[in-house]
């Protein structure tokens, strides 16, 4: 097949990367899902809980900036492979996990492969897409995260209930090994010397994307020289303020349907998945919305910040209503509404990075500003069992509406989104 031509090529990449996420997703909610049986059978309880998504979160936090560098020195397609390969050996070793340690070290690999399929998500977009495309691609792929939502709680509860949860992490730890397969078929190459693309679709790819007048005018700079550049503050605390938003929810939904509304695992399995579903739809929707508006001849700065903010009046008043929700069906419609708001801003927030810079330095700040969310993310887990002490999850809630003009003060504070130029040397 190598000596045909593939229309449309770059919708196949985004795809992949798409079903990566799905899995990605599957693996991760597992635990949560399954909580409450697992604690029963050994004895586990909510601050042991916290503790293992703790461990989990700081080796995610590692592994955004590593596989950042990692995406950025290998390339896109073996920084993947690496990736899904390590989480997927991580989540299938969940099955002889016996206590708080040993499934702390468990988690603590999964965290550090699964983190790879951001800055790899964010690089192949860069990549593949032109300037005006980016933001859909990016939702097409925050649309997998929000699949792998859905499926996984009544497809995990399912198993639990007919494998157990041992056999249950052995089955999903081998959907990685099965994605490679396509993965190492189709990514072969960048979209300048991939083998399978059209002429055309080379062009309209590479002619949309910024392209410097030549290598040495091309503004790559490192860790450091990024951090000197407002631009990047910008998109390192818009993430630092949103992220948590969404993992109150991907962490805590099954024990907050669990604890607040006595659900076990079948209940949660019939439950859990109705968020995802306006996330699903706010990814798309975000990045759709985002392209119209660029289509419609608006700067891409008005574009991503209008949909930015248009997303966190969404959010704002779905998580104070959320507070006061007194049955699980307008508690799991609202937290639909919120999610919807936090994916169409995260789809744009997340493009942001290629923005402003060039293809090699996106890797590295995509990883930065996954890992100061991670941090934000750890802090906000721990303060969950204090703050839902007794029962009463209204706190919880209140903590993600405080951090929604937080997030929006950050993309101001990131000036004007267009690129940076090179900074001229005295």
């Amino acid at each position: 097949m190598s000596h045909k031509t593939v229309k449309g090529l770059r919708w196949l990449v985004i795809t992949l990367v798409g079903i990566a996420t799905v899995i990605n997703y599957i693996d991760r909610t597992a635990l949560s899902v399954m909580w409450p049986g697992i604690a029963e059978e050994l004895g586990l309880g909510k601050q042991d809980y916290a503790n293992i998504i703790t461990v989990f979160m700081i080796s995610y936090a590692i592994g955004q900036s590593l596989f950042g560098k990692i995406f950025d020195a290998l390339g896109t397609r073996i920084g993947f492979l690496l990736s899904i390969v390590v989480w997927s050996i991580s989540i299938a070793l969940h099955a002889v996990a016996s206590s708080v340690m040993s499934f702390s070290v468990f988690r603590f690999f999964l965290g550090l492969g699964e983190a790879g399929n951001w800055p790899g998500a964010t690089k192949a977009n860069a990549e593949w897409f032109p300037v005006r495309e980016r933001a859909l691609a990016q939702g097409i792929f925050g649309a997998g995260a929000s699949m792998g939502s859905i499926i996984a709680p009544p497809l995990i509860a399912f198993m639990y209930a007919f494998l157990g949860w041992k056999a249950t992490f052995l089955i999903i730890g081998g959907l990685g090994f099965l994605w490679v397969i396509p993965w190492l078929i189709v990514y072969k190459s960048a979209p300048d010397s991939h083998p399978w693309i059209t002429p055309e679709e080379r062009e309209y790819i590479l002619s949309g994307q910024r392209v410097a007048e030549s290598a040495e005018q091309e503004y790559v700079p490192g860790w450091l020289d990024l951090l000197k550049h407002r631009q990047s503050w910008g998109v390192i605390a818009a993430r630092f303020f949103i992220d948590p938003i969404w993992w109150l929810f991907v962490a805590w939904l099954p024990l907050y349907l669990n604890e607040k509304f006595g659900f076990d695992v079948k209940q949660i399995g019939i439950f859990a998945w109705v968020p995802y579903v306006g996330a699903a739809i706010g990814a798309l929707f975000g990045g759709w919305l985002a392209g119209q508006l660029i289509k419609r001849n608006w700067s891409v700065n008005k574009a991503r910040k209008t949909v930015i903010t248009l997303s966190c009046v969404i959010m704002l008043p779905a998580l104070i209503l959320t507070s006061m929700a007194n049955t699980p069906l307008l508690a799991v419609l609202l937290i639909a509404v919120i999610l919807f708001g936090f994916q169409a801003a995260i789809s744009n927030i997340q493009t942001m990075p290629s923005d402003f810079f060039s293809g090699k330095s996106v890797g590295s700040l995509a990883g930065m500003s996954g890992t100061s969310a991670v941090l934000s993310v750890i802090i906000s887990i721990q303060l969950v069992p204090m703050l839902t002490a007794g029962g009463n999850y209204g706190p919880f809630f209140v903590l993600g509406a405080v951090l929604v003009p937080l997030v929006l003060a950050s993309i101001f504070l990131a000036g004007r989104i267009e690129p940076v130029v090179k900074p001229q040397s005295k």
